[in-house]
């Protein structure tokens, strides 16, 4: 079965989430997909839980110790179904649901690390998304940070060509430990 590789961003920050040694929890997928997030942190030796709307791309993985996979609409105005669960690392890629902000900063433990990428503005230049409901405003990754405590550890923002053509926001953010 083939995969698609993680996103570089995530692939050359992963490094920054405490190892799986310092058992300080699991990493969470957000969003998951088809669980390639999930997949390469796995692989890294980490727990993993993942989430979607639709879990059948990550049908593989239901008996896999190293893996919970975790059925949830962010969207639908459900409880957040990880309430009192904190992780030593958060991946979201290619989503925003903005009211979930404070609840992925609630959630990463002292001295977890967010990694988040996804579309910004001038997104709609290259196809979808282009519903401004989906895309960041310019700094808007760097206002979440700032507004629940984070600490920016790096930042991008701009027009990439790989894997295809897009305006991405990049984001990688600690939770201090104090």
């Amino acid at each position: 079965m083939q995969f698609t590789p993680p996103s570089s961003w995530v692939a050359r920050h992963a490094s920054l989430i405490p190892p799986p040694s310092q058992n300080l929890g699991p990493v969470l997928d957000l969003a998951a997909g088809s669980g390639r997030h999930t997949r390469y942190f796995k692989g890294l030796g980490h727990a993993v839980t993942a989430v979607d709307r639709d879990v059948s791309g990550l049908a593989d993985l239901a008996d896999d110790a190293q893996i919970s996979v975790i059925a949830a609409d962010l969207e639908g105005g459900a409880p957040w179904p990880l309430e009192n669960r904190q992780f030593a690392g958060i991946i979201v890629t290619n989503y925003l649901h903005r009211p979930l902000f404070p609840k992925l900063a609630a959630s990463l433990l002292p001295g977890g690390i967010l990694i988040y990428e996804t579309f910004g503005v001038g997104n709609e230049r290259f196809g979808k998304p282009s519903n401004p409901d989906f895309l960041l405003r310019p700094g808007e990754l760097l206002a979440f940070a700032e507004a629940e405590g984070l600490v920016v550890r790096a930042y991008a923002c701009g027009e990439v060509t790989e894997p295809r053509p897009a305006m991405l926001q990049r984001m990688v953010s600690v939770r201090m430990t104090h």
